[in-house]
């Protein structure tokens, strides 16, 4: 931390979970480096002892891909040991940016939501958009539509959402999650496609009736997948 000196001072170090929140009572910090693994409990467990979370949290973990998962579900920044030093300035660098607390509430209700669920296929995402965050099962996203540096998320209910992140953000975000990208502008969610329809690279019709181009480099591998799951 030598080189965040002047950006961060630290007010205590503790390796338990009860030591964690004696020093979070004491101090009130307005940063919490947490650990997934506190001997025997973990940071998910000191999170849900408090009655209300008012300070930033950056999870550091070692493995716990599952965990790893569920930060990158909820939005919430983490980094993984050994810890890169660009990694903590870009975590540190994103503290300036500042959410209100209702929206940070709503991470950490998506990062605990997934938790509970990591086993099943029900998973609640959080996405940034211009105005903020938005709070979505990603079983309710069709398609996913490049815009360079911006996506849109067609949802089954007719909703459009602009989302501040690229296409390829989302590819390996939703990859274990039935999605395929058919097309370098387009991301589809499998279980709603309706057909396809053959030609040069064909094209695939969703359930809500949209048509979605198949490039043709991809087309052998997407039917490939095709005959994998259906």
């Amino acid at each position: 931390m030598q080189d965040y000196a002047d950006t961060i001072h630290i007010s205590a170090v503790c390796s338990t979970l009860e030591e964690g929140l004696r020093a979070i009572q004491q101090h009130q910090p307005e940063l919490v480096f947490l650990d997934v693994e506190l001997q025997d409990k973990t940071g998910f467990d000191l999170l849900q002892s408090l009655p209300h979370i008012s300070f930033n949290v950056i999870f550091t973990t070692a493995h716990a891909q599952y965990a790893v998962q569920a930060f990158k579900f909820s939005a919430l920044d983490y980094l993984l040991k050994p810890i890169d030093p660009a990694d903590l300035q870009q975590a540190i660098s994103k503290l300036k940016t500042k959410i209100s607390k209702e929206e940070v509430a709503q991470k950490f209700e998506v990062l605990f939501y997934n938790l509970k669920h990591m086993q099943g296929a029900s998973k609640k995402i959080s996405v940034p958009t211009v105005n903020g965050f938005v709070f979505l099962q990603v079983a309710d996203i069709i398609r996913c539509q490049s815009e360079i540096n911006y996506t849109t998320l067609f949802l089954k209910d007719k909703q459009k959402i602009t989302v501040a992140k690229t296409l390829k953000e989302f590819e390996e975000l939703l990859k274990e999650y039935n999605f395929y990208r058919v097309h370098n502008s387009h991301l589809i969610n499998l279980s709603y496609l309706k057909s396809y329809h053959k030609g040069k690279g064909g094209y695939a019709i969703m359930n809500d009736l949209s048509e979605i181009e198949v490039s043709t480099r991809r087309k052998d591998d997407f039917l490939k997948k095709l005959g994998e799951i259906f």
